[in-house]
Order: C-alpha cells, then structure tokens, then sequence
C-alpha cells in the first residue's frame, strides 16, 4: 500500500511538472513570436526610412536646342514635371539608357554635328526607340524609328532582304534631313522635333487651327503632347545623373564594339558559312549588322555593300 502511494505521488509529480511545461512553453512561444513580430516591424520601417522618394524641383533655364520650356505657365510646369518624376523613379529604364547612350550616342553625335542638327537631338532618339532597333505596330523600325516610305524617299534601301533603318548611321542621315526640312518649314527646332512625332502636315495643320505659332501653345493629344517633355526630361536626367540618384562609372556603361569593313558587291549564299569565315558566327554578323534581314544577300543589281566584322579578340574566335 505504501508503495502504491509513492507510485501515485511519484505519477502526480510527473503530471504537475508536465502542466508546468505546458504552461511555459505556450508563454516562450508568445514572447518569441512578439520579439520576431518586433523585428519584422523594427526591418520594414528601417527599409522604409532607408528609400526615400523626394519631390523635384524643376531646373531653371530648361530648353532644347537652346528654345526655351516657359515652365512659368502652370500647364507647362506639371507637365514637365510629370516627365521628371516618371523618368527619375523609372530607376531600372534610367540605367539602361545611361548604359546604351555609351554605347551610341559617339556614333549619333558626329553625325548630328556634321548636319548642323543640334545635339540634343540624340535625347529624341533615346524616347523613340530606347537606342534599341525597336519595331513599332505603324511600321517605323530602328533607333530612329523610321517609316519605309520615309526610308525609301532619303534613299534607304528598304525591303525583306535588306532594310537600312536598321543601319545607324544610315538612318542617323535621314533623320537630320527630316529635321533640317521640318525646321526650315515650321521655324523652330521644337515644332521640328514635334513634327518627327505627328507629321510635319499634322503639326501646321494644328498650328493654323489653333491660331498659335510654338508647341508649347498647342492643345495636342496624349503622345504628342507629352513628346517634348519626355525629351527634356531624358536630355536632364542623362546629363546630371548624380542629381537624379544614378549612380554608375564609365566601366558600368555598353561600348561599341570595334569593327572593320568587308565590301561585297555580289551575292551572299549563306551568311553562317560568310561569318565563319571571317572569324566569327552567323548571331555576331547579325548584331553587327542588323540590317542585313535574311540569312543571305540577294544583291541582283551588284550594289556594293560595307559589312561590318568586329576586330579579332572581342569575341571567341570560330575554328
């Protein structure tokens, strides 16, 4: 008998501790999710107080091509800074340019110059294409975004087999041209610039509707409206990258790749056999020379043709 009390006391012991176990855990639990709760807060307000988003003040003495942006009208004010805002905080988009116009903008700049087109004409390049050979739903095609009737009136060559809106420099040509004539027809380099974004007929057709002679005066729709400002803002983003919050050295930028010349003035069979013979491969020949639409040359007229081949040790070697 005394034995069986000592196993139910000993049994009672077990149990109460068991309850006091219980008791605590339940207590550590609670206070171990309190403190992580406590951390987890603690971090996203860190996080929080870490990314700052700041209004901007618009620079003074904005213009393009040395035309002065009144942003002393209020309509002008917000639109600009609209601009500024999206392309500022649009911090993945903004590198990429940053990290493109290295690569193009030498090859854009010489060109513009020698035409005595202004050089912040590139920043048009930039919002038409983002410096890629981008396709548009209309037809326009290459960093210039050039239309075929367009190509084909300044002398490009533009077909399935071979399209020079694709070729930089080509079409960095035309696109001078059409300013020069849009601003010997309109009177200001903006309504030039406006004009390469609605037409040169469109944008007189508004100006006599409207009775105003400056962009800035026009009621224009959502795209065109917005063109000029998107330009700027680029045009002052890309020049003061530290005051917008980019942050980047000159190795972190795309640079072109250097290239030497191969005259052809006959056909082209096969382009992957042309490539490997000069080193590299049927893809580097393409990037090189996007133009070049098909994987080979038609050329029935002999016309003479400059191909791109990058210089040995930029790429592996084909064997």
């Amino acid at each position: 008998m005394k034995n069986f009390k000592n196993i139910l006391a000993a049994v009672g012991l077990i149990s109460l501790s068991g309850f006091f176990i219980y008791a605590v855990q339940p207590n550590e639990q609670v206070m171990n999710l309190k403190a992580n709760e406590t951390q987890k807060t603690s971090t996203i307000k860190q996080g929080v107080n870490d990314y700052n988003v700041y209004a901007i003040t618009l620079p003074e003495n904005l213009n393009f091509a040395g035309e002065k942006i009144p942003v002393e009208n209020p309509d002008i004010y917000e639109r600009m800074d609209r601009e500024l805002l999206v392309n500022t905080y649009w911090q993945s988009n903004g590198l990429l340019m940053f990290k493109r116009a290295g690569k193009y903008f030498p090859i854009i700049e010489p060109i513009l110059k020698k035409n005595g087109v202004p050089d912040d004409f590139k920043y048009l390049a930039v919002i038409e294409s983002g410096l890629t050979n981008a396709v548009s739903p209309a037809g326009a095609r290459g960093v210039w975004q050039i239309m075929p009737a367009t190509g084909r009136e300044n002398g490009l060559e533009v077909n399935d087999n071979v399209d020079e809106r694709y070729n930089l420099e080509k079409a960095t040509e035309v696109a001078c041209q059409y300013l020069k004539d849009a601003k010997a027809k309109l009177g200001s380099w903006t309504l030039a610039a406006a004009a390469y974004n609605a037409g040169q007929t469109g944008i007189s057709r508004r100006l006599e509707e409207q009775q105003v002679n400056d962009y800035y005066d026009l009621l224009l729709g959502e795209e065109t409206g917005r063109y000029m400002f998107r330009i700027v803002a680029l045009k002052e983003i890309l020049s003061h990258p530290k005051t917008y919050g980019f942050n980047f050295s000159a190795e972190d930028l795309y640079k072109e790749i250097p290239t030497y010349q191969v005259e052809v003035d006959t056909a082209v069979t096969n382009f992957a056999s042309f490539a490997k013979l000069h080193g590299i491969n049927y893809k580097i020949l393409k990037i090189h020379n996007p133009w070049l639409r098909e994987d080979h040359l038609n050329n029935s007229s002999r016309t003479k043709y400059s191909i791109s081949i990058p210089l040995k040790g930029y790429y592996t070697e084909q064997k």
